[in-house]
Formats: C-alpha cells, structure tokens, sequence
C-alpha cells in the first residue's frame, strides 16, 4: 500500500523560506511523476512542481513547475529515501494553502509527465502540509 506523508509546512513571513518533504513508503514506480499540487480556500487544487523518474534515461530528473514559481522554488528527491523536497525561497502571500504531494506511475512508453498539472493523472495523494505566508 503506497502511503506519502508531508512534512515541513508552517508559518512564515513574505520573502521568507520553507522546506517540504514527502516520504513514500510502499511506492516503487519507475518511470513515474511525483512532486507537489497546493490548494488555496476557495480555489482549485493547482500544480506546483512535478518531478520525473526514469531510471538509466536522459530524462531522468526533467522538472515542471508553474509559472508562479518558476525561479522561486525547487523540487528535488533522495531516491534512497524515496522522498520528495520542494524547497520554497522568496515566498509571498499568495503561496499560502495547502501543498498535497502527489505520484503517479507511468509506463515503459512515457518519456515526460505530460499534462503534469492535471489532478486526475495522480493516483496517489498525502494528506497534505499547511503553508501561511504573511505580508
């Protein structure tokens, strides 16, 4: 059973730095798209950053993030730990929600986490971590 347990969240000021971690314990898929979605009150589960794992391959490690983000946060993994981190720098008001860790599997014939920010294409969801900047 494939469980993904957030970590990390909390409160911070505008300009400010938090780190998040999503440990997957039952979860060997390779190649897959893990990575981070946040949802703020009132509003839709949106995608943050997704990272893609296919072992021996050049795309191996290739990285999505939105827009909002880009330049601002990074997503990286321990394979040995199987866990995920988004670390997020210059944080402003608007990144405050909740942030979900989410994995989906992929087969041998994917190459990219096409329509990476797609809720329906994860399978797998955490509980999700807290994140309040103030200004």
């Amino acid at each position: 059973q494939v469980q993904l347990v957030e970590s990390g969240g909390g409160s911070v000021q505008a300009g400010g730095s938090l780190r998040l971690s999503c440990a997957a314990s039952g979860w060997t898929a390779n190649p897959s798209c893990m990575g981070w979605f946040r949802q703020a009150p009132a509003t839709e589960r949106e995608g943050v950053a997704i990272l893609y794992r296919r072992d021996g391959s050049p795309y191996d490690g290739n990285r999505y993030y939105a827009d909002s983000v880009r330049g601002r946060f990074r997503i990286s993994r321990d394979n040995a730990k199987n866990t995920v981190f988004l670390e997020m720098n210059s944080l402003k008001p608007e990144d405050s929600g909740v942030y979900y860790c989410a994995a989906a599997p992929r087969t041998l014939y994917s190459y990219s986490c096409e329509s990476w920010a797609d809720t329906k294409e994860y399978v797998y969801w955490g509980q999700g971590t807290q994140v309040t900047v103030s200004s």
